[in-house]
């Protein structure tokens, strides 16, 4: 891009004294600056969707589960006074335990997908070494390439993000089903995006390439003004997450796992699947943003200027959080926009030549 820019006015324009590269209007090409680069993001959390591989309606078999798992998990709202009774009555036999010849199977809602109002992602503040380079067309007119250090940016999670687990379970004696349904509802904590510190962290890479007007002339005007358009490309890598929060999302995988594994009684007491190992990957989308940027320029002489800067970039990208497992497939899949949307406020000092 640099080297198409160089070229076009020799090939287009040598001609016209406007675009010569001769210094007929006292002005100089190319500009260097480096200098700090602040970073604000100013976007705000977006609600995460999570989908599982448990399927809304379908039944799976319970398991061996604990009589109180199952009086802790009923549906509030729904009278089972006799239930309870009856459950009480066979824990008090069985030593607390519904086995699995009695537990029957649940038709299972709520897991397949659903939104987490109020939580989400937000980048944090960071600061940077930014290199700013520009080609002058003419003496107002100029494409600049914005880029530094990619800085390390974390994520601060927002909210708690619950599975709605509902169903009905149906008891079995042996391999009859009984008349009786026994109604499950409870909101189970998965994990505290705030509990933890940073629920994430990323690389991000965002050069960019603008347009920019710049008032006044060289050599008349020492302090000019200037205004730009243009777009920036946004890439992130060495995405990693809090431990912690991977653990607790090690633990949901677990959770769907058994439940796919016809022992979702199990998947009520955080137990362990045997057969599942389950791993917790972080991706994002790269992304164009429009940017549009307002500065100025100081000059000490004709090589030697000061310049200073704000822009925004209209940012926003997608970031998937997926728990997998070899034995069973993708367990969980969930999907957050982050609204990065920075002011990049930038002051460093360059040459021209």
């Amino acid at each position: 891009m640099i080297g198409s820019t160089i070229l076009l006015p020799t090939l287009g324009y040598a001609d016209t004294s406007y675009f010569s590269l001769q210094d007929g209007d006292g002005f100089k090409r190319f500009s260097v600056s480096v200098g700090a680069l602040h970073v604000m993001p100013q976007g705000k959390a977006q609600p995460f969707k999570v989908n599982t591989a448990v399927q809304n309606g379908e039944s799976y078999r319970n398991g061996a589960i604990g009589v109180d798992t199952v009086l802790n998990n009923l549906d509030p709202s729904v009278n089972q006074n006799a239930v309870k009774l009856l459950l009480e009555g066979i824990g008090f036999f069985t030593g607390g335990t519904l086995p699995a010849s009695l537990s029957g199977s649940t038709e299972i809602n709520g897991l397949s997908e659903w939104n987490n109002p109020g939580t989400g992602l937000e980048a944090d503040d960071v600061t940077t070494l930014g290199i700013m380079t520009n080609y002058f067309f003419t003496d107002n007119v100029s494409l600049e390439i914005k880029a530094g250090i990619p800085p390390k940016v974390d994520l601060q999670g927002k909210g708690r993000i619950y599975a709605p687990f509902s169903g009905t379970a149906t008891p079995t004696l042996g391999s009859i089903e009984l008349p009786l349904d026994i109604v499950l509802k409870k909101d189970i904590e998965i994990t505290d995006l705030e509990a933890y510190g940073p629920t994430a962290s990323a690389r991000a890479w965002t050069p960019a390439f603008e347009f920019q007007y710049h008032f006044g002339k060289t050599g008349v005007n020492k302090f000019r003004p200037y205004i730009g358009v243009g777009l920036m490309y946004a890439y992130f890598n060495e995405l990693e997450i809090n431990p912690q929060t991977e653990q607790d999302l090690i633990k949901a995988g677990h959770m769907i796992a058994n439940i796919l594994d016809n022992k979702a009684g199990a998947s009520l007491e955080n137990t362990p699947n045997e057969k599942a190992n389950p791993k917790v990957k972080l991706d994002a989308t790269d992304t164009f943003a429009p940017v549009v940027t307002a500065g100025f320029t100081y000059d000490f002489n004709d090589k030697w200027f000061a310049v200073g800067s704000i822009s925004y970039a209209h940012l926003k990208n997608e970031t998937t959080i997926t728990v997998i497992d070899d034995h069973f497939g993708k367990l969980i899949e969930s999907k957050a926009d982050i609204e990065v949307n920075p002011l990049l406020a930038y002051a460093g000092i360059g040459i021209r030549f």
